[in-house]
């Protein structure tokens, strides 16, 4: 029984990305984006008072989450779609090295700045669990949509949540 036991922690383990559940902790629509500052690879530096000045998007990921992999290309989208009309699109890892979000940056054609977090302190301000996670943000960093993976938001997802926000 308690070999049973453990084989079902292991597996729960190795499935986090995908079966995790949100807590109460996690930020709330009609929150405000909590303080934070980020260094994204372009070397540009990102913070809440920053994107309070326009609607915005924050998406947390990791490279080797399968539902992160689904929903990057659909942000790629989103980005080159919104970036030039004054929106704010910021990916930031969640404990997934910079050599890891290179290559896959590279692998898979992705053009989006990004900031390599190495733990989980900037994503503990925002939540305790579940990856993918978008934050779609109208100006001032009050939370109007939150995707995660259940289920992972379609690019038509994004681009509704953003339009509603915009308009």
């Amino acid at each position: 029984m308690n070999r049973f036991i453990s084989m079902i922690a292991v597996l729960a383990v190795l499935t986090g990305c995908i079966k995790e559940k949100q807590t109460a902790a996690d930020l709330k629509v009609g929150e405000t984006l909590p303080d934070f500052e980020v260094v994204m690879n372009d070397g540009n530096v990102v913070s809440d008072d920053i994107l309070k000045k326009s609607v915005s998007v924050v998406m947390f990921f990791h490279t080797s989450c399968p539902d992160c992999r689904q929903v990057l290309p659909e942000m790629q989208k989103i980005y080159d779609e919104y970036a030039s009309e004054n929106v704010r699109i910021v990916l930031i890892s969640r404990e997934d090295p910079e050599q890891s979000v290179v290559s896959y940056w590279s692998d898979n054609g992705l053009t989006m700045p990004y900031s390599a977090q190495n733990d989980r302190k900037i994503y503990e301000l925002f939540a305790k669990e579940r990856i993918p996670r978008v934050y779609v943000c109208e100006k001032g960093g009050i939370i109007r949509y939150i995707h995660t993976d259940n289920p992972n938001p379609s690019y038509d997802d994004l681009k509704n949540s953003l339009d509603s926000v915009i308009r």
